[in-house]
């Protein structure tokens, strides 16, 4: 019998045939669509894996540069330092070494620092022997000490060039020396202390007839109210005579250190370094000293030689800057130091042309004092003309 359909109608024989040939057909389909979704699935999980394989890879690549850089980072740092604290070391013992080269300092015993506010008549500031171009203190002082020994025999007979009587005459040639030479007040001071002989003469004196006998020394009005204040300090001060100590010296009128020194170490017999023109080029040139402040040069100087020797070494150093070792043209050539020079060789070498550049004496002519002592005039030496002889 036939099996009755759904509708209510009875299937057919060949119906009943098909109907497991469809449900196989549906079952097949249905287990293929399952694969391929489950086939799908797995893909997708596959490439998920994939990715996420490949993310890994990837930060782990990331991580690892990153940790290159910090490494090479961190390596250059350390490289940096490493050669820091090389240059540091190499500082530092460049510095050692510098140290070591360095001279020991020779202390003088002068007076505080404070040069500034220190009165003029105080001892100069506080000199430190530091010897130029690398020589040794004790190579310094040896060498020195010898060059005046040598000028010692070359000039025995030197001597200050200002024409003098006594202390009072000294201390007004001295002022009036100052921008011109020693033979120009040689030549104007015999009128002048033949009309004004003592201190209260010159201190009573008309301004305008002595500004007329200094004319021809040059700042003729400074220079005679100079010499007027001096001398009327001297009256009222000191009893009409020329003190006998710096301190008191240097509160006249006129009168620095320069000048004071010439005084006690002239007319007073107390040494003391008189540092001039001449004497400033010359100490430079020598390399005794760098200082080009005076009161500097006179301590530095000082320290280098014992204190009984300043006036004399004043006096050579002086007279072998104005008879041989000028400053434009030195007579290298005919210098009897060249050996001990450092700068031999600024100046003329060639002793035939470097002794036509010789002055005074040493040149065979006359000299700047007036009255010249009679050591001088014995060496060969000749008397300056009066003012107004040629």
């Amino acid at each position: 019998m036939g099996e009755q359909s759904p509708d209510g109608g009875r299937k057919t024989a060949k119906e009943n045939k098909t109907e497991p040939v469809k449900k196989a057909a549906s079952a097949k389909k249905a287990a293929s669509a399952k694969g391929a979704a489950s086939a799908k699935r797995t893909a997708s999980a596959k490439k998920t894996v994939s990715a996420k394989k490949a993310a890994s890879v990837k930060g782990a690549v990331s991580t690892k540069e990153t940790a290159s850089a910090k490494t090479a980072a961190s390596a250059t740092a350390a490289s940096a330092k490493k050669a820091a604290s090389k240059t540091s070391a190499a500082k530092k013992a460049s510095k050692g070494a510098a140290v070591k080269k360095a001279p020991a300092a020779k202390k003088v015993a002068v007076a505080p620092k404070k040069a500034t506010a220190r009165l003029k008549g105080t001892a100069p500031a506080k000199a430190v022997v530091h010897p130029p171009g690398g020589e040794s203190p004790t190579a310094l002082v040896r060498r020195a000490r010898r060059i005046n020994r040598e000028l010692a025999e070359v000039f025995p007979y030197a001597h200050p060039e200002l024409d003098f009587e006594n202390p009072f005459q000294l201390v007004v040639a001295t002022v009036l020396s100052a921008q011109t030479t020693d033979l120009r007040v040689n030549q104007t001071t015999p009128s002048l202390f033949a009309k004004y002989p003592t201190p209260e003469d010159l201190a009573a004196a008309n301004p305008e007839e002595v500004e007329e006998i200094l004319r021809p020394c040059g700042f003729f009005r400074a220079k005679t109210k100079s010499v007027i204040g001096l001398s009327k300090a001297l009256v009222e001060d000191f009893g009409g005579e020329v003190p006998g100590r710096l301190e008191d010296l240097v509160k006249l009128p006129g009168v620095g250190r320069k000048t004071a020194f010439v005084v006690l170490g002239n007319a007073f017999g107390r040494p003391g370094i008189t540092v001039d023109t001449h004497f400033q080029r010359l100490v430079r040139r020598w390399r005794w000293t760098d200082e080009t402040d005076p009161d500097k040069i006179e301590a530095a100087i000082g320290a280098l030689f014992p204190k009984s020797d300043w006036t004399d070494l004043s006096h050579h150093v002086i007279w072998h800057g104005r008879r041989i070792c000028h400053a434009r043209k030195p007579a290298c050539g005919a210098c009897p130091i060249a050996p001990l020079c450092p700068a031999y060789g600024e100046g003329e070498t060639d002793p035939e042309k470097a002794k036509k550049l010789l002055k005074y004496e040493k040149g065979g002519f006359p000299g700047q004092r007036l009255k010249p002592p009679q050591a001088y005039l014995d060496a060969g030496g000749k008397p300056a003309p009066p003012l107004g002889a040629g």
